[in-house]
């Protein structure tokens, strides 16, 4: 594999392991907040376009794994129920992609992160809003935020989990509707660093040899994320939440 990957030494690939198997015991625990996790952990000891072809795979994998937990059909639900939020993400996604390597990111960081933050903080303090199910200019404008962003960086979780939040989805569908969604947008980020050039033939080799370290520890989040109750899983989805702004917000300003 080290011949494969000459950009990598030994050490730092068990590192970037170690990473993936953290990340997939939260994403297990959570639903979400994979990508976050190794586009953080990665770029602070590999390059940013090699980290962000790192976490494309096994994001794509243990998403697909996390929407196909109740069977084809509920997942098949779940993408019809949230068409609006998944098709303007995928425009926004597809379309923002190309913008890695042209525009920074700080701007984009920081006005993600701030609102997170407040938002999470404003929950776990008792504020509980809630949007209507059928606002669809909510949804379609969180979607295409979610979007732009995910296909700069990566990580489109926050955007999307403060969404599920504040229409009080339930454990079961939340964590449900989170892999479908951000499946689709894994796959259509896939392709569009396909394009990029983001996964060329040792991105692709590094983001495969993450996988496995990713879906055990995503098999180990799941386990305790299925012995909490509703009240619980809030929240802690809240608490990663607030974490996963700090952490866009430190990188917007640092």
């Amino acid at each position: 594999m080290l011949d494969l990957l000459p950009d990598i030494h030994g050490f730092a690939l068990l590192l970037a392991m170690g990473t993936a198997a953290v990340a997939g015991i939260v994403k297990g625990m959570v639903g979400f907040a994979m990508p976050m996790i190794l586009i953080s952990g990665l770029s602070s000891f590999l390059g940013p376009e090699l980290a962000l072809a790192g976490l494309i795979l096994p994001t794509l994998v243990t998403n697909g794994v996390q929407a196909l937990r109740q069977g084809r059909r509920a997942a098949l639900s779940s993408v019809y129920r949230f068409r609006l939020f998944l098709g303007v993400g995928l425009v926004a996604l597809l379309g923002s992609s190309f913008l890695v390597s042209a525009l920074p990111l700080r701007v984009f960081l920081i006005s993600i992160g701030a609102p997170i933050m407040l938002f999470a903080l404003l929950q776990l303090v008792g504020w509980q809003p809630r949007i209507d199910g059928c606002n669809w200019r909510v949804e379609a404008g969180i979607g295409g935020f979610a979007g732009l962003i995910g296909g700069m960086s990566g990580v489109w979780g926050p955007p999307t989990v403060a969404y599920l939040t504040a229409l009080g989805t339930q454990k079961q569908e939340q964590m449900r509707v989170q892999g479908v969604i951000y499946g689709l947008g894994a796959v259509a980020l896939t392709l569009a660093h396909l394009g990029s050039g983001i996964l060329d033939r040792q991105g692709i080799l590094f983001s495969l040899s993450l996988i496995p370290a990713a879906l055990v520890g995503m098999w180990l989040g799941g386990m305790w994320q299925d012995r909490i109750d509703q009240a619980s899983f809030r929240r802690v989805t809240l608490c990663v939440l607030l974490i996963a702004g700090a952490n866009l917000l430190r990188r917007g300003l640092f």
